[in-house]
């Protein structure tokens, strides 16, 4: 491995690189989320080469220097007050951003890489990163000329998501935005497939409402400068409430769900489609769960 890692601590940035627009577009918007931060930015490029002849690696780690180098430029350019510092890794791209993560470190990665097809589907290695990590991970999405909307849009479910909503409210106050607090639930999913209990859709709707409640007081409480809406809604499709607000928010805030997969974690339906759909960028916190049920 070559690079600095002088300035990690709990606050950095570290975007990852491929040489995509994607991760152009991702560097870019991790040196405004450091600003916002006032903390330095750090740009990392896993070149997955751990078993190549010397030869290959130098040609490699050239290709990879240069990268970073024209990255790094391109960012301080644009944000001449940050401070920057760059890694090789020959190491895949994952295991490269985790490692520099570290323990508290976020994660920036763009919504697709070099390979794959040219739709907007987020690429296997942002997947990989965003269901393995144990630290927050920004997927970035939008369009780069949609107007800020001076929104922060957190999806809470419960109270193990009051950490979600804490992170949105940070940056909420970071942009100098309205937070909003968006509970969803799935009708069909609370009452199984006994659409005539009444009786039951009521008091589920009841219970819903009140843990939204609940954590909307500690987030008022806590950040108490800060417009806070909160919204209850059910639907057939939770994920097709959220990506349509997706489109009115600056920045999408939930916590990032995972299940066990045959080969690794895998994200929950949910998650998985805001990473795929959204309208804007999409912050997942590690979501800490009771046990293994939950997949959403």
């Amino acid at each position: 491995m070559e690079g600095s890692i002088r300035y990690l601590d709990i606050a950095s940035v570290i975007v990852g690189v491929d040489g995509s627009q994607s991760a152009r577009k991702a560097a870019l918007w991790a040196a405004a989320e450091a600003v916002r931060r006032d903390r330095p930015l750090h740009i990392v490029h896993g070149a997955d080469a751990l078993f190549v002849s010397a030869d290959t690696f130098e040609r490699v780690r050239q290709a990879g220097r240069q990268l970073l180098d024209e990255t790094a430029e391109t960012v301080s350019s644009e944000y001449p007050g940050l401070t920057v510092t760059t890694e090789f890794s020959r190491r895949d791209p994952v295991a490269s951003l985790h490692r520099a993560a570290g323990l508290h470190g976020t994660i920036v990665v763009g919504n697709r890489g070099l390979g794959g097809f040219s739709s907007l589907l987020l690429g296997s290695v942002g997947l990989e990163t965003a269901a393995g990590a144990k630290t927050p991970v920004i997927v970035v999405r939008g369009a780069e000329d949609r107007n800020e909307a001076g929104i922060v849009t957190a999806a809470v479910c419960d109270e193990l998501d009051l950490t979600c909503a804490q992170y949105a409210a940070r940056e909420a106050e970071l942009r100098k935005a309205s937070l909003r607090l968006l509970h969803v639930w799935s009708i069909l999913q609370s009452v199984g497939l006994v659409a005539s209990m009444l009786d039951d859709v009521g008091e589920i709707t009841e219970e819903h409402v009140r843990k939204l409640k609940a954590i909307t007081e500690q987030i008022r409480d806590e950040y108490p400068s800060l417009t806070v809406q909160a919204d209850a809604e059910k639907s057939a499709s939770v994920a097709g409430v959220l990506v349509e607000a997706s489109n009115h928010a600056d920045l999408l805030v939930m916590g990032g769900r995972r299940k066990p997969g045959y080969i690794g974690p895998m994200l929950g339906r949910v998650t998985h489609s805001l990473v795929h759909h959204a309208h804007c960028p999409v912050l997942l916190v590690p979501r800490h769960s009771r046990g293994s049920g939950s997949e959403s």
